[in-house]
């Protein structure tokens, strides 16, 4: 097998349009797994919104990855191999930033999301993540953190599409080279720790299974997926992936025509 771990994201990649996934693509998983491959979603998802929808593909054991490469999980058992995520410090500076000019925030721990308003692009997050927020009316959300000393995973910025390249590039500025500024969807911005991208992902995995990077194959179609696809030896970019992915990869067909299923049809061959 040319590839014998593959990296799959989740929205936009797997997941066509509607939510669901196709049948093509879930024939192409199982025949992977049954010929010997290790195939994982790498997701910027929370793990309670992500571990539901691997049953759909038939996947009931190994690992799943969340907050872009910062959590790490045991399928079966919900167990966690690798958990990380910002210092106190870093999450309290990153949320105030975030939360200048009354932008709509959201801050996650392992397991909860916050939310500082609630309005229509709060539930159809909701609806598509299948997560419920809690929201934060009496104080800051920095403050809220701060006062119920949470542990902060990862953290964005909900802003219409015409703005999230301004506001990417503004935070990257202001932050500096020891946080990711990266973007998983046309509405948001998200932020994590340096070391806390979907690269680490394909590290740890690459260590864990002792398969070099060489020989694993990735696969996705936003800005914050680039650090996973450099990462692994096998590129790959869904047919409506942002251009820097198909810059880096080779292109397959989109998340509405199977593109997935190509792919780990080649990284099948001998």
């Amino acid at each position: 097998m040319k590839y014998p771990l593959f990296l799959s994201d989740f929205d936009g990649t797997l997941v066509r349009s509607d939510g669901t996934i196709s049948e093509g693509n879930k024939r192409a998983i199982a025949a992977y797994r049954k010929a010997g491959g290790t195939f994982a979603v790498c997701t910027g998802r929370m793990l309670t919104s992500i571990l539901p929808r691997l049953k759909e593909l038939g996947i009931e054991d190994g690992l799943v990855i969340a907050y872009q490469g910062a959590t790490i999980a045991d399928v079966a058992t919900g167990a966690l191999v690798k958990d990380d995520g910002f210092s106190r410090e870093d999450a309290l500076r990153v949320v105030r930033l975030l939360e200048e000019n009354g932008r709509h925030v959201h801050v996650y721990t392992v397991n909860d999301l916050y939310a500082n308003r609630r309005d229509e692009a709060l539930e159809i997050y909701e609806h598509i993540c299948g997560v419920r927020a809690t929201i934060v009316s009496d104080m800051s959300l920095a403050d809220f953190v701060e006062k119920n000393n949470l542990r902060v995973v990862k953290a964005l910025a909900m802003v219409p599409p015409e703005a999230r390249n301004a506001l990417m590039t503004e935070l990257q500025d202001r932050l500096g080279e020891a946080f990711v500024v990266t973007c998983s969807a046309a509405i948001l911005v998200e932020v994590m720790p340096k070391e806390q991208t979907k690269a680490a992902a394909v590290d740890f995995l690459s260590q864990k299974y002792s398969i070099p990077a060489e020989k694993i194959a990735a696969i996705g179609d936003q800005l914050n997926d680039l650090p996973m696809i450099l990462q692994a030896g096998g590129r790959f970019a869904v047919g409506n992936a942002a251009q820097p992915l198909k810059d880096a990869a080779h292109v397959v067909a989109d998340f509405e025509q199977d593109g997935v299923a190509e792919a780990l049809a080649i990284a099948m061959q001998d």
